[in-house]
C-alpha cells in the first residue's frame, strides 16, 4: 500500500500534558516525526515559558521542548475543561503526562477511565522513579537520575567529588523510552485494536547509563574507578589555544596514529600491543603526546589527525559549538519564526529520514490554537467556544 504522508506520524494525535523537560522533549519527538501534538496548558500558560535565558523576550528552554506543537489553554480544575479534555481523548492516539505518580488519576484522567473513553489510547507515563516500587512517591529531577543511578560519581578528576552532567541527559534519554515505547505500542495496536499504558522514569534512566559498572559489580565485584576525561590514546589534550579530545583505543587506530606521528619504533612494541598494554602505559605515551599537542593549534591537530583517520575533535565552548558548520549542514538548529522574540533557533532533524523529513516549527503562544482544536477537532460551534472563553474555561488567542 503506498502511503501519501509527507512524514513519518502525519495523522497521529497526542495530548501533551508533560511539565519541564522529559515529558516534553518526548512529545516533541512525535511533533517532529510529524505527528499533531495538543499542549495542554493552564489558562496562564506552562509555567516553563518563563524559564531561562531568555531571547528578546522568549524563553530559549521552553521553545527548544514545545516548538512545532498546538498549544490548548484550558483549566482543568473545572468540570467543563475536562469534559473538554475527555472529548479530545476520544480523537487521540497518545496521552503523555508526567505528574508524580497518583496525581493524573485524582485529576480524573486515569488510564482505566482514558480506556473507556477510546480503547486505542496509547497512555505515556513519565515519572522520577516509576509507576510503582518503593520509591514510586518520592520527588524527583534528571540530577537525582544521575545521582541514584552512580553516574555522578564515575564523573570527574580520580580524586575529586561526583560530578554532575550539565546537559540533562537523564530527562533526554527518559524522553526517548518513552517515545520509543509509544511507536512500539502503536505498532501493536493494529494487531490488537487495543491501547495500552508505557512507564518510564528518571530512576530507571539513571541505572541505564551505569549499566555496564553495574553489570561488573554485579558479576564479580569489580568497582570501576573514576579517569577523569581519559588517559593516553583516549584523553583530552591542551593545544596551544584550546583543548582536542582523541579517542583512538583500538589497534587499528593505534598504527595510524603512529604513522601520523612517526611512531615507527612503537608501532610493534609489545608495551603498546593491546588496548590493555596501552592504558597500563599511558604516562609513556603521554610524554609524547603532551608536548606534540602544545606545539600545534587545535585546527592544526584536528585536521592533521583526521588525515589518518584518527578519531579526534575540538574540546568546543558554546561559541565555537554553535558556529560549527555541521549545526547548518545537518539542520541540527533551526531559525524559526517565533511570535515573541521575531524569530529563534530551535532544535531541528535529530534524525533524517529517506523519504518522509522531520518537520520543525514555531513555539505557540498561550492558547493559540485553542479555537482551532475545539472546533475543528471537537466540532464545537463557535458559541460553546464562547461561551467557554467566557467561564474562564478555556482561553483562546
Amino acid at each position: 500500500m503506498v502511503s501519501n504522508k509527507k512524514h513519518p506520524l502525519e495523522g497521529i494525535r497526542v495530548l501533551d500534558l508533560g511539565r519541564y523537560q522529559a515529558g516534553p522533549r518526548c512529545a516533541l519527538m512525535f511533533a517532529r516525526m510529524g505527528a499533531e501534538v495538543i499542549k495542554i496548558e493552564s489558562l496562564t500558560g506552562d509555567e516553563s515559558r518563563k524559564n531561562p535565558p531568555v531571547v528578546r523576550g522568549q524563553s530559549a528552554y521552553w521553545v527548544q521542548y514545545n516548538s512545532g506543537k498546538k498549544s490548548l489553554s484550558i483549566n482543568l480544575r473545572t468540570d467543563e475543561g475536562k469534559e473538554v479534555l475527555k472529548d479530545l481523548v476520544a480523537h487521540s492516539d497518545i496521552f503523555l503526562q508526567n505528574f508524580r505518580p497518583g496525581t493524573i488519576d485524582k485529576m480524573g484522567f486515569g488510564y482505566e477511565t482514558l480506556k473507556k473513553l477510546n480503547e486505542k489510547i496509547i497512555m505515556i507515563n513519565v515519572s522520577a522513579y516509576g509507576q510503582d516500587g518503593s520509591y514510586r512517591d518520592r520527588v524527583g529531577f534528571d540530577p537525582l537520575g544521575q545521582a541514584l543511578g552512580g553516574m555522578m560519581s564515575l564523573n570527574g578528576e580520580p580524586d575529586g567529588p561526583p560530578v554532575r552532567n550539565f546537559f540533562p541527559l537523564i530527562d533526554r534519554i527518559t524522553a526517548l523510552h518513552g517515545c520509543i515505547g509509544a511507536l512500539a505500542a502503536l505498532f501493536e495496536r493494529q494487531f490488537s485494536g487495543q491501547g495500552q499504558t508505557i512507564d518510564v522514569s528518571l530512576g530507571d534512566t539513571g541505572f541505564t547509563v551505569n549499566e555496564i559498572p553495574i553489570s561488573a559489580f554485579l558479576g564479580d565485584g569489580i568497582i570501576q574507578d573514576k579517569t577523569g576525561n581519559g588517559m593516553g590514546m583516549d584523553n583530552s589534550y591542551q593545544t596551544s589555544d584550546g583543548w582536542i579530545l582523541m579517542a583512538a583505543t583500538n589497534r587499528k587506530m593505534w598504527e595510524r596514529c603512529c604513522e601520523a606521528l612517526g611512531w615507527d619504533d612503537w608501532v610493534n612494541d609489545p608495551r603498546f600491543e593491546g588496548r590493555n598494554d596501552r592504558r597500563k602505559n599511558h604516562k609513556i605515551i603521554e610524554e609524547r603526546l603532551v608536548p606534540w599537542f602544545k606545539s600545534k593549534t587545535t585546527e592544526e591537530a584536528v585536521s592533521y589527525l583526521n588525515e589518518y583517520s584518527v578519531p579526534i575533535a575540538p574540546i568546543n565552548d558554546v561559541v565555537g559549538a554553535s558556529i560549527n558548520p555541521l549545526i547548518k549542514e545537518r539542520e541540527m538548529m533551526i531559525e524559526v519564526p517565533d511570535k515573541v522574540a521575531g524569530k529563534i533557533h530551535v532544535t531541528g532533524k535529530s534524525i533524517k529520514f529517506g523519504r518522509t523529513p522531520m518537520t520543525v516549527g514555531s513555539a505557540p503562544t498561550i492558547g493559540q490554537h485553542t479555537e482551532e482544536i475545539l472546533s475543528d477537532i471537537l466540532g464545537y460551534d463557535p458559541s460553546k467556544i464562547n461561551e467557554l472563553e467566557s467561564k474562564e474555561i478555556i482561553r483562546c488567542e
